[in-house]
């Protein structure tokens, strides 16, 4: 735990989503508060991305999908009549798994979001292009390169360049699906160390599918199998002291589907 006081920030209550007649989320609940990182594991198939699609709306955009239960954002349903879903996703951002840089330099990725939202002052922008390179720890290497290709980047530079994209728009929650999958051990301790200081002023959530990953970032573990959750627990205890046989067979390589 982070050893401060949290407040609940975002959270489901019987969250079901169906795509088309295939169940794939079942009577969820959890709370994911202020200053915690919260991890998501659980064997591929078991529900983690279409949670956090959920989670900020993003699953309208799958026609078939079907979802009952609620999602609160600071004790407010993301559903409510009055809710924008522009202005939840813009509050609660996300960064897919699959996510890559834009065909624009390194400054037009930044500030994307921030044109779209309407900003139009020029020192507006450029302040808050450079405050969120600073937050990735990007600035001080690309401060004379800003008009270079993204793509030129380095896989790494390229996975915080897209952090520091939702962070432009100064989201609350930051949803993150597997944001070191594909890097190699230098790399992604550099991100971890960028997701422990923006923790202090954001909820994050993410998926990784490696439990050594989980265990040495995240405050809170949630287990998802097959849609349903096991097990959520902080996440020194989940490790050690799991409550749930399943939790512990998946922990011991007793069910097989992700990296130890």
């Amino acid at each position: 735990m982070t050893g401060k006081n949290t407040e609940c920030v975002l959270e489901t209550k019987k969250l079901n989503v169906i795509f088309s007649k295939k169940q794939v989320l079942y009577d969820l609940s959890l709370a994911f508060s202020s200053g915690e990182i919260t991890s998501i594991i659980g064997p591929s198939g078991s529900g983690k991305s279409t949670l956090l699609k959920t989670l900020n709306r993003m699953i309208d955009f799958i026609p078939e999908a079907q979802v009952e239960g609620e999602v609160f954002f600071h004790g407010r349903s993301v559903w409510s009549v009055d809710a924008d879903p522009a202005e939840i996703r813009q509050k609660i951002g996300i960064i897919f798994r699959d996510t890559a840089v834009f065909r624009k330099s390194v400054f037009e990725n930044v500030a994307f979001g921030l044109r779209i939202n309407g900003w139009r002052d020029s020192g507006r922008i450029e302040y808050q292009v450079s405050e969120s390179l600073r937050k990735v720890h990007l600035w001080d290497c690309l401060k004379d390169n800003l008009d270079c290709q993204a793509s030129s980047l380095s896989l790494e530079q390229q996975q915080r360049l897209c952090l520091a994209r939702a962070l432009a728009v100064s989201p609350e929650v930051l949803l993150i699906d597997e944001p070191t999958g594909d890097l190699d051990s230098g790399s992604t301790s550099r991100i971890e160390i960028v997701l422990r200081e923006l923790r202090e002023d954001h909820t994050i959530v993410f998926i990784t599918h490696s439990l050594h990953q989980a265990a040495r970032l995240s405050d809170i573990t949630a287990f998802l199998y097959f849609g349903s959750l096991v097990e959520c627990r902080d996440t020194r205890t989940f490790f050690t002291n799991p409550r749930m046989k399943l939790t512990e067979d998946y922990l011991t390589g007793g069910i097989m589907g992700d990296e130890r």
